[in-house]
C-alpha cells in the first residue's frame, strides 16, 4: 500500500469524491482521501492522501489557498455560480475601477455567510441537500480571512461585464460567495463563471499531476515516484529526532521529554513539530504541552507510522 500524498490537478466536472473514486480505481487501493474540497465546476490543486496519510485530512485542509476566479456582473443565480438557475438580471453601470474598489473592500478578516449549495452541515444535514429540496434556511456567518485580492487582466473572449480575480484566502472561504458579495456591493449582482485553485498551502498547480500521469505511472510500475512523503504536509513545522528510548515511548503512546530528543530540548508551548525515529522515518506530528508536575513535553497529535511494521 502506498503511503503519502499526490498533488493532483483536478479537472472540471469532478467532485472531490469523484477524484477519490478515480484514484482508487487506478491505484487499486481503498485508503484514499483528500485535503480541502473543490466544487465540481472548479479545477486545480487537490491534495490526495494515500494510506496512513489519510490521518492528516483535517490538519492538511487548513492551509491557505490561492485561486483565480472569473465573475460576471449583472446575473444572480441560486448557486452563486454560472451553473445555477438565474434568479435575476440587472443593468451594469460599474467599470473596472468600481469593481476593484468593491473587491478590495472584502480584503482582510471578514464575516461570510456560506451559500446554500455547500457542504456545510446544519443539525447533521448538508446545506446542498436542503437546497436541492428547495429549502433555504438561515445560515450563521463565519470568519474568513482574505489576505490578498487583485484584479487580473481580461482574456480574449471575456465580455464587458466579465472580470478576473486572484484571491488568497483561509480555509472555509467560498470564492463564489465572494463574487456574489462583490456584485451585491456594486448593486448589480454577480456570479462566478470559472474557478481554478492555483495553490494549496505550498503546493502549486504547476507541480500537480493529472489522472493520465498517475494512470501511466501505475501501468509502468513507477507511481511511487509521484507520491510525496507524508511529512511533506507539515514542512512548516520544526523536525525533531528521538533516540531509541524516545522511539519506544512514542510507539507506546507516551509523551516525550527533552532527554528523549537528540537535540536535548522541546519546542515552546503549543508549538507543533515533526518527530522522526533514529533511522529517519517519520513517526508522528507532536505538540508541546505542559506536564502536570511542571516543564514541557511533546504529546502526539497524530501518528503516521504503522507500529506493527516497526515491531
Amino acid at each position: 500500500m502506498l503511503n503519502g500524498f499526490l498533488v493532483l490537478s483536478k479537472p472540471r466536472g469532478f467532485t472531490s469524491h469523484d477524484a477519490v473514486a478515480k484514484l482508487r480505481g487506478i491505484l487499486k487501493m481503498r485508503r484514499i482521501g483528500h485535503a480541502g474540497t473543490l466544487d465540481p465546476m472548479a479545477e486545480g490543486v487537490l491534495v490526495m492522501l494515500l494510506g496512513t496519510a489519510t490521518r492528516a485530512s483535517e490538519m492538511a485542509s487548513g492551509e491557505e489557498k490561492e485561486y483565480e476566479a472569473a465573475l460576471r456582473l449583472g446575473i444572480v443565480t441560486d448557486t452563486q455560480d454560472i451553473t445555477g438557475t438565474v434568479q435575476s438580471t440587472r443593468p451594469v453601470t460599474a467599470g473596472r475601477d468600481e469593481v476593484l474598489r468593491a473587491a478590495l473592500g472584502f480584503a482582510g478578516c471578514t464575516m461570510q455567510v456560506p451559500p446554500m449549495y455547500s457542504a456545510v452541515q446544519v443539525n447533521g444535514v448538508r446545506l446542498y441537500d436542503l437546497a436541492r429540496q428547495g429549502v433555504e434556511i438561515e445560515r450563521r456567518s463565519r470568519a474568513v480571512c482574505i489576505s490578498r485580492i487583485e484584479l487580473l487582466p481580461p482574456r480574449p473572449g471575456d465580455g464587458k461585464n466579465d472580470y478576473r480575480l486572484r484571491v488568497c484566502c483561509s480555509k472555509g472561504a467560498y470564492i463564489r460567495t465572494l463574487c456574489h458579495d462583490i456584485g451585491q456591493a456594486l448593486g448589480c449582482g454577480a456570479c462566478m463563471t470559472e474557478l481554478v485553485r492555483t495553490r494549496s498551502g505550498s503546493f502549486l498547480l504547476s507541480d500537480a499531476v493529472g489522472f493520465d500521469d498517475v494512470e501511466r505511472a501505475a501501468g509502468e510500475g513507477t507511481v511511487g515516484r509521484l507520491v510525496r512523503p507524508t511529512d511533506g504536509l507539515f514542512a512548516q513545522y520544526p523536525a525533531l529526532t528521538v533516540n531509541a528510548e524516545g522511539e519506544r515511548r512514542a510507539l507506546n503512546g507516551a509523551h516525550l521529554c527533552a532527554r528523549h530528543f537528540l537535540c536535548g530540548s522541546v519546542p515552546p508551548q503549543d508549538e507543533l513539530c515533526r518527530v522522526y525515529a533514529p533511522d529517519g522515518s517519520f513517526l508522528l506530528l507532536g505538540q508541546s504541552r505542559p506536564l502536570e508536575r511542571g516543564g514541557l513535553a511533546v504529546f502526539c497529535r497524530k501518528y503516521f507510522t504503522v507500529k506493527e511494521d516497526r515491531a
